[in-house]
């Protein structure tokens, strides 16, 4: 008895090694691809449009874009901000500083903290959901477009700050494509 005991606790402890202690991948949706950054992972709605944008097209501030263009015009963007601020130690703090950068004009629907897939020691983030109106620049949407958006914001298992943000014209993402987006993040 105690030798079947043993070989189950041994099976057990090998098992948990090698799924390696909270490091679990983030599950993709069906249809979905994923951006790939030094700090992160993230998975983005290709079924709906969104393609990467090439490493040479970037913003200097991006790590990572994917863009849902539609006749010319920027309707869908999901993109990933890496060491964004200084002195940022925590989500909470990675959230203060993506917030900030939401801009005028913004109304914040909902707060709260979530837990990513990844490196255990930087799972912890925050989630920020908000509407705002499209200023019809840079091929956005017709200025007063109503558009909605999602931050998750935190800092990776190098203290590097991440922010990750999706913003797509009212009512093109359901709800639940939003959760799926903030569930698609792994942090390495």
């Amino acid at each position: 008895m105690s030798r079947t005991f043993g070989a189950v606790a041994a099976a057990a402890i090998g098992l948990t090694l090698l799924t390696g202690c909270g490091e679990d991948a983030a599950s993709v949706p069906e249809g979905w691809s994923t951006l790939d950054t030094k700090s992160l992972s993230v998975g983005y709605p290709e079924k709906k449009g969104y393609k990467e944008q090439p490493a040479a097209d970037l913003a200097k501030a991006n790590a990572a874009v994917a863009l849902k263009e539609e006749g010319g015009v920027r309707t869908g963007m999901i993109s990933v901000q890496l060491d964004f601020a200084t002195g940022v130690d925590d989500a909470d703090e990675a959230a203060a500083a993506a917030g900030a950068g939401i801009g005028l004009g913004t109304v914040r629907k909902e707060t709260s903290d979530v837990r990513l897939a990844g490196a255990e020691d930087a799972r912890d983030a925050r989630r920020i959901d908000y509407e705002f109106t499209s200023s019809g620049k840079d091929d956005t949407p017709s200025q007063g477009t109503p558009m909605t958006g999602v931050v998750v914001a935190g800092v990776d298992s190098k203290h590097v700050p991440f922010a990750v943000r999706i913003n797509a014209v009212k009512g093109s993402l359901s709800r639940q494509d939003l959760d799926a987006f903030v569930e698609s993040i792994t942090v390495k």
